[in-house]
């Protein structure tokens, strides 16, 4: 428990992460806390005699005082997890499926019987449903009959093993198929068999580009990265560090169409299924937006909708906003417009001037993208209409749970996370939790 704390302390979310993993599998916590405390100290090692530059360093977003740039990486043998168990993300013979449609009895019964009789196991299942709006109605057709849904829909992400599957994947896909038919919703289904490639395009600014390719180094993002494209020089260095390919395409208005065209037919040759957009101070023209409809991940520097396109932390200090923010979205032809994936905030007063803003907002960017970026690669991401419906079990919120966590034999007690539940919204009427506390409580009530 003392690492525990220590690492709350610390706000050391990665290791967190790779803690409470470790118990949750019921694997030896004392294994995994020797690695853990050594993780912790890695990257807080600052000394002149250390090998390598902790990586807090590069926050800010600048290269300059660095001379080599190699050496603000730490070793592969020390940070690369290749056999990363991240909850919610599809391991061996685990595969992803979402559906979604107008609500109706016997949903969840159908599929979940439709997995087992083909010798499937249920892993995880997440479900949301939407309010009901009686201005939009839904029509679909079941053995000839019109039956009306008044606006609720139903979502839903299974995760499930198939190490013991009895037929053809053609089979269940066939049958899922026949399934939505019935119900009148769509689906799509990943079997998590082949790893995904996302590419990342960026300008000059570095923040957000360090942290996508730390957590993947970290094991974090379970994809390939094939290459980085820019339409400037300036982040190479940082592309070579992790010996990731880097090509430049300077864009003119003139040139504009034809570059990215281009780009569009490098990246089919590299079979890309995600682009993200790490600070790429360009605006995509439509066409290459509908080549990735709902693939094109970026971060804007401002909580939408407010302040949208150029100059958000300009505009946002000529307000005098008490609140700043970033916000991670689908790119669509509609500047700043596109489904909302995730948003944090941070507060400031009059005493921040621009430059404070744009430092503060940093950190709030890298974070929002990285869980957006690994949101859609885990699939837990529905777009309906304009909107990002998040499915998300709460084993994977167990990390920002306040609450001790009792240990029997070094493992986590799984029997303590109903309760721990109950105690967080008890122990926050006795005692005022703060603002991130608050959010905190709201999340567990949320998933509860």
């Amino acid at each position: 428990m003392a690492t525990l704390f220590a690492l709350r302390r610390q706000n050391d979310i990665p290791s967190l992460f790779y803690f409470f993993q470790a118990a949750l599998s019921r694997r030896s916590v004392s294994s995994s806390s020797s690695r853990i405390i050594t993780t912790s100290r890695e990257r807080t090692r600052s000394s002149s005699s250390s090998s390598w530059v902790p990586a807090e360093q590069v926050v800010t977003g600048s290269l300059s005082g660095v001379k080599n740039v190699s050496k603000l990486v730490p070793p592969s043998s020390t940070t690369t997890n290749n056999n990363n168990n991240n909850s919610g993300a599809a391991k061996k013979n685990e595969a992803r499926l979402l559906v979604s449609g107008p609500d109706a009895t016997g949903i969840v019964a159908s599929f979940a019987q439709l997995l087992f009789g083909h010798g499937c196991g249920i892993v995880d299942c997440t479900s949301e449903s939407s309010e009901e709006d009686d201005h939009d109605t839904v029509v679909v057709k079941e053995n000839s009959v019109r039956l009306k849904h008044h606006g609720r829909m139903f979502f839903q992400r299974i995760l499930f093993d198939y190490s013991n599957i009895q037929v053809e994947r053609s089979v269940v896909e066939n049958e899922i198929e026949s399934m939505c038919k019935k119900f009148g919703m769509e689906s799509q289904l990943s079997w998590g068999d082949r790893r995904r490639t996302m590419a990342i395009f960026v300008s000059k600014y570095d923040h957000c580009l360090w942290e996508l390719l730390l957590r993947h180094r970290a094991g974090e993002l379970l994809c390939d990265i094939p290459l980085i494209l820019s339409n400037h020089e300036d982040l190479r260095p940082v592309a070579e560090t992790f010996n990731i390919p880097y090509q430049v395409f300077p864009i003119t208005k003139g040139t504009k169409s034809d570059q990215e065209q281009i780009q569009l037919e490098l990246l089919q040759e590299k079979n890309v299924d995600l682009l993200v957009l790490a600070r790429y101070m360009q605006v995509l023209t439509p066409p290459f937006c509908n080549s990735f409809h709902n693939r094109i991940i970026n971060i804007h520097h401002s909580f939408l909708p407010a302040f949208m396109g150029g100059m958000p932390y300009h505009r946002a200090h000529e307000r005098g906003v008490k609140l700043i923010g970033a916000t991670a979205h689908y790119a669509t032809m509609d500047l700043d417009q596109g489904p909302i994936i995730e948003q944090d905030i941070l507060r400031v007063s009059h005493r921040d001037d621009v430059k404070d803003l744009v430092r503060k907002g940093r950190t709030l960017e890298k974070n929002v993208l990285v869980s957006a970026v690994k949101a859609h690669l885990e699939d837990r991401i529905i777009v309906h209409r304009n909107k990002c419906i998040g499915l998300s079990s709460l084993a994977m919120c167990v990390l920002w749970c306040p609450v001790e966590y009792e240990y029997e034999g070094g493992t986590l007690d799984k029997r303590r996370m109903d309760e721990s539940t109950s105690e967080i919204e008890s122990n926050a009427m006795t005692n005022p939790p703060n603002a991130k506390q608050t959010r905190i409580h709201a999340l567990f009530r949320e998933l509860k």
